[in-house]
């Protein structure tokens, strides 16, 4: 039996059970006048009884599917048997077959069935008009003719139906992949937005507190092992210690969303720069030579500039063993160009697979910008970050 209609079926479904529906309707009214008029009584109390039969047994099936007394196949028998009983009973009642069409359509679970069983009721009709009409050939013939063309009609909504619940099928399978696929797709932007903002504080504690802690413990090092011999240097160590520990307090408190800017103090890129390269200059004791152009950039572009900077002086403390060290940062047509280069042991660019240079290439691909970096052994190390600057980056 066809489910009643849901929502996203076509157009047809929708009518087909509006039919049925109204055929109940159109029966009522068909008997009522028929009983209201000048039919004799035996035909009046057969109608009645007919559709009082049609009609319990509508309930039974259409109430309760699925139960054991009568089946909608045993339903649709039931019209086929009713529809030759009214057409026998009087002149124009074959018009029911017309009307209860859908039902046909309705109640039958394959199209074969539908064709089979309206085909019955088109015969019943037929025969009950004849019957009625004492087996006249002309009324046979004119009965058959009318018959099979409502027959045709029901053969072409029993071939109609079921490609309509298909295309109905299809379209609830295509929402609900689509449905699926924008669940999908947006638990991937989730995991692909937890990823690079992991990627992206791993990158930040990396180049500020990773940073820190690492001069830290190369200052407490060198305070420990010079106490004795030299106070006065001893003590500048650990000046540096404190105000090292306290930018790193800063920095946590900007990772942790406790403060409202990124913990670099405002001011030009080259004011920035070399107040970093005073403080690597005072730890390490390396001369260091700068070349800093008056550079306008915007806060994120500056704090880059700063990044690059910081992560390059770390790793020359680290591993470079240097001697010299020169920065120059030079604005250029197309945007601000940054260099680190350093006299120190150098080594194989490309067997360096560290997150610090990564993370700089990311950090500057960010703001459409790049990182070269020229090194081998025993020849020193040279840094050159670029990053475009458009004409909001010139604040």
């Amino acid at each position: 039996m066809l489910q009643r209609p849901q929502r996203g079926d076509p157009f047809w479904i929708w009518a087909l059970h509006g039919w049925e529906a109204l055929s109940w309707a159109l029966i009522a009214l068909v008997t009522l006048i028929t009983l209201l008029g000048g039919t004799p009584p035996g035909r009046k109390l057969g109608l009645l009884a007919l559709m009082a039969v049609l009609a319990l047994c509508w309930a039974l099936v259409r109430r309760r599917p699925g139960n054991p007394v009568l089946s909608p196949y045993g339903y649709l028998c039931v019209l086929v048997v009713v529809l030759g009983g009214v057409s026998c009973l009087g002149d124009g009642f074959g018009v029911f077959y017309t009307v209860t069409l859908a039902q046909f359509i309705v109640f039958a679970d394959s199209p074969r069935g539908a064709v089979l069983l309206t085909g019955l009721g088109a015969l019943a009709i037929t025969v009950g008009g004849s019957l009625r009409e004492g087996g006249r050939a002309d009324v046979f013939l004119t009965n058959t003719i009318s018959s099979l063309a409502v027959w045709a009609v029901a053969v072409v909504m029993a071939v109609l139906t079921p490609r309509a619940l298909a295309q109905r099928d299809e379209r609830a399978a295509l929402r609900a992949e689509l449905k699926s696929t924008q669940a999908e797709l947006a638990e991937v932007y989730q995991r692909q937005g937890a990823a690079e903002e992991r990627e992206r504080l791993a990158r930040e504690i990396h180049d500020t507190l990773a940073q820190g802690f690492a001069s830290i413990i190369v200052l407490a090092e060198a305070a420990r092992s010079q106490l004795a011999l030299d106070a006065d240097r001893s003590a500048q160590q650990l000046q540096s210690i404190e105000q090292t520990a306290r930018e790193n307090l800063a920095e946590a408190r900007v990772l942790v969303g406790a403060a409202p800017s990124s913990g670099v103090a405002a001011g030009s890129v080259a004011t920035t720069l070399r107040r970093t390269l005073d403080r690597f200059t005072e730890d390490t004791g390396l001369t260091v030579t700068a070349e800093l152009a008056d550079v306008e950039c915007d806060q994120p572009t500056r704090i880059a500039l700063l990044r690059c900077t910081q992560e390059s002086l770390a790793n020359i403390r680290r591993h470079a063993a240097a001697s010299t060290v020169g920065v120059v940062l030079a604005r250029q047509p197309d945007g601000v160009e940054l260099e680190i280069t350093d006299d120190g042991r150098g080594f194989v660019v490309e067997d360096s697979h560290g997150f610090g240079l990564d993370g700089m290439r990311r950090r500057l691909a960010e703001f459409g910008g790049g990182l070269t970096v020229t090194s081998s052994v025993g020849d020193g190390t040279r840094i050159l970050a670029t990053i475009p600057l458009s004409d909001r980056s010139q604040v």
